[in-house]
């Protein structure tokens, strides 16, 4: 069986028994605090959490899931063993308030004995019991149910079952809400299978956790009280490479003589078969790991890099297909990271080529039949590895170099401040420079690194104008925001502090405003703030910590101001036109997504009373035509006119449907603004409905960093003046064409234009076949002098021209030179006759010599030689004189 069959298997098996199999959820993750998708459970959570009701009791699925970076990271231990990945895939069955511990532990062993037909003596279970101080009570509910599966087996429970405490046998989601104890199926892999219960959960590889049963029963209250929850849920979780890797290596459960490896099953043997032909030298998978991570061999070394490219090119592929791409912030970085090291592995094992798209081929090739959206995908991910490779490879070429010279030098310890040159000067990153140090067992002064990278940022703040706030807000209290109605857009309130500012004037915080402050990518609010009989102007709205909205006054103000009453007034054309600008981005998300496909998401947005700045994740350029379409889909939108729905909720509510950003932090009260069937957590100010916005206009579209296109678009006011402005021009234009119909007065014109540009062009060939014509009438009455002056100038494309005309008078191995006046150098042509050689060698000689450069094939060549002299350089330049004798005599033409 291969790993397809047992997905397959597994998602049949539960069907069978009434579960709707759902499919995988992206990699890229609905939830804001995850870098990637790294469990099965995520696309459930909400209804763990009994913010939302599960439209099915029974569910089963098969997950991808990435772990590298963040809590979950697995990326350093890739390649240095043989069952750590970044990308793997997670089956699992699932129960909300239907089925419990009976059914699931059944079902999982039936599944793995019965229909897989698992070693049954090799089964282990292990049951939660808690040591002093942890959780909840023994789970004897499960324990029961697994001995009486182990008796009706015929084997002894004792032998199989044992307990762990909570690190191995009970699962929190944090330190309050849902929780519950579970039970683990792990394998004896022994070649004997004699391993037993002592190996369970110890250090050895031939010990091997196959599933994971969570039973969520309890309601984790904090200060270490449990309550039972109303309904009982189940969560499973089962790797398919584990399970693919211990069949395949164990040859169908009939030899347990090898050491376990989930690198040796279908997922993963074509990749490392292409491997082996991508390198420029002879070398094999030898499935060795490090006996001393700090101390490997060079066979060890070159397994790892077999496994680690294995394993990040699978990563890359699945992230990139859900629209993921290699860039410079959070989760794309990480990606980034992953891609850079495979590179560095590449070069291990001296891979050839844009060896990463090829082996995303084959990623593609082994995982398609599974996951479609691989095949739609196919071209961005080869475009983008093979962009990132390359930039990449020149990058570690230039820090390889001084990393190496750096370990020479520097003894046991790289000073941390070479380190940051790596990085600042040539891009080179600091953890591969602990890759490369850690093989030959250096080290890098981390600390050393920090403080230079400390040291630049204090720098840089220092070198500009800084916009911040020059006194901590940390003990006001968070200021009331009530600007969402445009009806309390006035407002009284006190003053309650003053905040100096490095700007002209000062920060005025008050109680309570309407003015909006700078957040999320839309600018703050401006407009006036009357204190003591004065109007003061308010230019900037700014956020300062603890949610302290601050106002940028131009006026100095005292103390003496904290406690009067201020009226606030924000300035609403200007605010209106802001709101405006803001939800265009949100109509211009949705836009982009029913055109261009779902991976399509936000990557940032700079929003202003004047424009709108919209980057998002797209694998390539944007055509013309995919514009007009997203243009023609925004303004329908607007057309329609549709109501704007905001509805504040607890963030564990918001619906599956709802877009949340990662760069994003929210708290625990979000607000969620809907846009016909869109929505998407926003705490900005928007338009009371869509038909406010009057009309969008893209003004352009362009790439800003891999995988990352931007929009920049105006609307109402602003669109309205940009098209005002260009009706006159194209009245102007029409005025200066004589009327009419401007674009056929162009037409006429261009075709006129190029008429004249033929004409040209048939002057200028006449003229140059006369030429040719009197020079073939020279060359044949010549006696020999093989090396021409011509008298008018020349430039290369006629020069060449006319030499190729000459070389039909040629007779053997006949070479003929010319020279021109190029204007700031000579223009040089040699050809040669039908049996000559050594024109292009005749060539690449002459112009050497005289301090230029030409080259060609065979017997026709051509190059420039300088000149600084003018038109009496070939006479004043000795050394020219000298190279032309000595090709024949010189004969002015």
């Amino acid at each position: 069986m291969d790993a397809n069959g047992f997905r397959s298997d597994f998602l049949k098996f539960f069907s069978e028994r009434a579960h709707t199999i759902v499919p995988s959820s992206s990699l890229l993750p609905s939830a804001p605090n995850l870098l990637f998708t790294n469990a099965g459970m995520n696309q459930f959570v909400p209804y763990f959490l009994n913010r939302q009701r599960s439209p099915h009791g029974r569910v089963a699925d098969a997950q991808k899931c990435i772990r590298a970076g963040g809590k979950h990271n697995d990326l350093d231990d890739v390649g240095y063993d043989c069952h750590h990945h970044t990308f793997f895939e997670m089956l699992g069955n699932w129960s909300f308030g239907d089925y419990f511990k009976e059914e699931a532990i059944r079902w999982a062993w039936e599944l793995l004995v019965e229909k897989w037909q698992f070693p049954k003596k090799r089964l282990m279970a292990t049951v939660y019991r808690p040591l002093d101080g942890e959780p909840a009570s023994e789970d004897k509910e499960s324990y029961a149910i697994w001995f009486d599966v182990f008796k009706r087996a015929g084997l002894d429970p004792l032998q199989h079952i044992t307990f762990g405490g909570a690190k191995d046998n009970f699962w929190m989601m944090g330190d309050s809400g849902p929780c519950g104890p579970c039970t683990e199926i792990h394998m004896d892999l022994s070649e004997n299978g004699d391993g037993g219960l002592a190996m369970v959960n110890g250090t050895s590889s031939r010990s091997m956790e196959l599933w994971n049963l969570v039973f969520i029963q309890y309601n984790a209250m904090g200060a270490g009280n449990f309550e039972k929850l109303s309904s009982n849920y189940v969560d499973t979780g089962m790797g398919l490479e584990r399970i693919a890797g211990i069949w395949a290596e164990t040859d169908g459960f009939r030899d347990f003589s090898r050491e376990p490896s989930n690198y040796g099953s279908c997922l993963f043997a074509p990749l490392l078969e292409r491997i082996v032909k991508l390198s420029g030298r002879k070398i094999s998978y030898g499935r060795t790991v490090p006996v001393d991570r700090r101390k490997p061999s060079e066979t060890e070394l070159i397994d790892c890099a077999f496994r680690a490219v294995c394993d990040h090119i699978r990563a890359l592929t699945l992230a990139m297909a859900d629209g993921i791409f290699p860039g410079n912030e959070g989760r794309n970085y990480v990606l980034r990271r992953i891609l850079r090291r495979a590179v560095l592995f590449g070069r291990r094992l001296d891979l050839r080529g844009n060896f990463l798209a090829e082996l995303a081929d084959v990623c593609s090739g082994i995982l398609g039949g599974a996951y479609g959206n691989l095949a739609d995908s196919s071209e961005a991910i080869r475009s983008t590895l093979i962009r990132e490779q390359e930039a990449f490879e020149r990058t570690m070429d230039r820090g390889l170099i001084l990393i190496n010279e750096a370990m020479g030098r520097c003894g046991g310890t790289i000073p941390g401040d070479i380190i940051f040159e790596l990085h600042d000067t040539y891009g080179f990153p600091v953890d591969l420079s602990q890759l490369i140090a850690a093989e030959r067992n250096i080290a890098i002064d981390i600390e050393g690194f920090e403080r230079a990278m400390g040291r630049q940022r204090e720098m840089a703040r220092k070198s500009r104008k800084v916009q911040k706030i020059s006194v901590e807000t940390d003990s006001l209290p968070p200021t009331q925001f009530i600007g969402y109605d445009a009806a309390n857009c006035r407002c009284e309130s006190d003053i309650i502090a003053v905040v100096a500012a490095e700007e002209k004037g000062c920060f005025a915080v008050t109680a309570q405003t309407p003015f909006y402050g700078e957040m999320g990518g839309q600018c703050g609010d401006s407009g006036t703030m009357a204190l003591d009989g004065c109007t003061l102007n308010v230019v900037d709205t700014r956020r300062g910590s603890n949610g302290v909205i601050l106002h940028l006054v131009e006026k100095e103000l005292g103390d003496e101001s904290i406690g009067k009453r201020a009226i606030l007034q924000v300035d609403m054309d200007r605010r209106r036109s802001i709101c405006a600008h803001h939800t265009a981005t949100h109509i211009m998300q949705a836009a982009l997504r029913k055109i261009l496909g779902p991976q399509v998401v936000q990557a940032g947005s700079s929003v202003d009373n004047s424009c709108l700045r919209f980057d998002f994740t797209h694998f390539r350029p944007v055509s013309g035509s995919e514009i007009d379409a997203v243009e023609s889909e925004a303004n329908r939108i607007v057309r329609k006119n549709v109501q704007l729905r905001t509805t504040v909720m607890d963030y564990g509510s918001i619906p599956s449907h709802c877009l949340a950003h990662f760069d994003e932090r929210y708290g625990d009260t979000v607000r969620m603004v809907e846009i016909g069937d869109t929505a998407e957590l926003c705490g900005g100010t928007h338009v009371g409905g869509t038909g406010e916005i009057g009309v969008i206009k893209i003004l352009s579209e362009n790439g800003i960093a891999a995988g990352i296109r931007r929009i920049t678009a105006i609307c109402g006011e602003a669109a309205y003046g940009d098209y005002a402005a260009l009706a006159k021009k194209m009245a102007l234009l029409r005025s200066e064409l004589g009327g009419g119909d401007p674009l056929e007065a162009l037409a006429s014109m261009s075709g006129r234009l190029k008429s004249l540009e033929r004409a040209q062009r048939e002057q200028s060939e006449a003229n140059r076949q006369r030429e040719a014509a009197e020079l073939a009438t020279a060359l044949r009455s010549s006696g020999g002098g093989r090396c021409w002056l011509l008298a008018r100038p020349q430039d290369v494309e006629n020069l060449r021209s006319l030499g190729r005309d000459l070389q039909r008078e040629l007779a053997g191995d006949d070479v003929l030179m010319l020279l021109a006046d190029g204007g700031d150098r000579w223009n040089f042509c040699a050809v040669g006759g039908p049996q000559c050689a050594n024109a292009a060698e005749m060539a690449k000689n002459f112009a050497a010599a005289a301090g230029g450069g030409g080259g060609g094939r065979g017997n026709f060549a051509g190059g420039t030689v300088p000149k600084c002299c003018g038109e009496k350089d070939l006479e004043s330049n000795g050394k020219l004189t000298k190279l032309l004798s000595a090709y024949g005599n010189r004969i002015s033409a």
